[in-house]
């Protein structure tokens, strides 16, 4: 049986679309665990080529923050040489602790013959149907590729393989200071249609 939805809804939703930095986020605020779960639900419904479902996810809250902290901070130090910033071990160490919940977002690469760029496409995917969800239940968040993201020493902390890849982390909280709506360039100016 087909469900019938409000486009206006569904446009509306995707225009109120934003990223949410934690300086912005209400410290100490947490997000119930039933919605972290709803908005996985969400995510896990993205489309995948294959049905592979690429996505893997570590949810960090209570103490696993301190964690996650602790961790990124350490081997951002063990890694960086003469490279090491001060203030990005800082951050690195006390961030995450003004965060409800923050996801770590891995892709796990199948032994499909599935072409490795269509398995991270397809987290993209689910990383957008996060958006959409905490743009529905009012949090704030984003998507940040930054800090340790790209250490192949870090992947094995998030249950990843060798083959795998860790793309991220998404930072989750209660809005305390609204995002204005982002600016776009007409999409005429980016569409070529052809009839």
């Amino acid at each position: 049986m087909m469900m019938k939805f409000d486009p206006n809804q569904l446009n509306a939703l995707i225009r109120a679309r934003r990223s949410t930095f934690v300086k912005q986020f209400i410290e100490g605020q947490k997000i119930p665990d039933e919605t972290i779960w709803q908005i996985l639900e969400n995510a896990n419904r993205a489309p995948n080529h294959g049905q592979t479902e690429p996505w893997r996810f570590t949810v960090f809250s209570g103490a696993g923050l301190q964690k996650l902290a602790d961790f990124q901070a350490q081997l951002y130090k063990d890694e960086t040489g003469e490279n090491f910033k001060v203030d990005k071990y800082q951050n690195l160490l006390t961030v995450p602790l003004k965060c409800s919940h923050i996801i770590s977002i891995g892709m796990k690469k199948s032994e499909s013959l599935i072409p490795e760029i269509e398995e991270v496409e397809a987290v993209a995917c689910a990383v957008q149907n996060i958006y959409l969800s905490i743009a529905a239940y009012e949090l704030g968040g984003y998507w940040t590729t930054g800090g340790i993201t790209y250490f192949e020493s870090a992947k094995e902390f998030f249950g990843l393989g060798v083959m795998d890849r860790l793309l991220g982390f998404f930072y989750l909280g209660y809005i305390a200071i609204q995002s204005p709506l982002s600016r776009r360039l007409p999409i005429n100016e980016k569409v070529t249609w052809v009839n």
